[in-house]
């Protein structure tokens, strides 16, 4: 199940699709991004929306560390992490590449798996070098 909630939500990403991203999450979501927490499904769309403004969404793929799944108090709970990488290109700009690590909670709503709560960080760009006088 975590596998398949990955590939949707790469499906997702690559489709430059908030909504899409938005509804992998449950209503009561929290999500934690680099600005800060999301919280609830209609905040975590908003600020999908406005990223795929930004930059569109390219080849996002979720890696899942495979001795990470685990159970978390009950089977209808799992914890996960990973890393993740993507293309993004701005309006009028050129392509760069992202990429970083993540951490779910994943519970299971009537038949679905959803994110319940999630971290997730870009891997910061190698500082430049410092100026010489």
């Amino acid at each position: 199940m975590v596998d398949e909630l990955a590939k949707k939500l790469d499906e997702a990403f690559n489709n430059n699709d908030a909504a899409a991203v938005a509804a992998l999450f449950t209503e009561d979501a929290i999500w934690v991004v680099d600005t800060g927490p999301l919280y609830g499904r209609q905040a975590i769309e908003k600020q999908v929306a406005e990223w795929f403004k930004g930059a569109r969404s390219s080849n996002h793929i979720d890696k899942i560390d495979p001795n990470s799944p685990r159970i978390v108090g009950t089977a209808d709970k799992i914890a996960s992490n990973g890393d993740w990488s993507g293309t993004y290109e701005p309006p009028n700009g050129k392509p760069f590449q992202l990429k970083g690590y993540w951490a779910n909670i994943v519970v299971r709503e009537g038949d679905a798996w959803k994110i319940w709560m999630s971290a997730s960080m870009v891997t910061p760009a190698p500082a430049a070098p410092a100026e010489t006088k």
